[in-house]
């Protein structure tokens, strides 16, 4: 569907399907351990979607960046819906842990 061989969308779609990542795990929460239809359905379609877009990237970005960005920014954006959406409660420590997250996801961007 993609040629994907320009590094610029390469990393819009790790972005992308990172994104798609934090979709996925917001259904599977909102499915209920799959037992609710409409979220269990979403969940499929997003982390199909997910792993189907950062799989187009790896024609451009070697497989351990790829992996480690787009497992970050589901990671991120996960903890991010759970205290927003879900009352999870914060604290240093969880700062801390995200803050080195994010860093690990620059610094992998910057190598490349």
């Amino acid at each position: 569907m993609f040629d994907v061989t320009q590094p610029k969308l390469a990393w819009t779609l790790i972005l992308v399907s990172g994104l798609l990542e934090v979709a996925f795990s917001t259904s599977v929460q909102l499915s209920h351990g799959f037992t609710r239809l409409l979220p269990a359905s979403a969940a499929l379609l997003f982390g199909g979607l997910s792993v189907y877009l950062m799989s187009l990237t790896l024609q451009v970005i070697p497989i351990g960046t790829a992996y480690a960005v787009w497992g970050g920014i589901g990671a991120v954006g996960t903890v991010l819906v759970g205290l927003l959406a879900f009352g999870e409660t914060l604290s240093l420590l969880r700062i801390g842990c995200i803050a080195l997250i994010v860093l690990g996801i620059v610094g992998l961007q910057w190598a490349e």
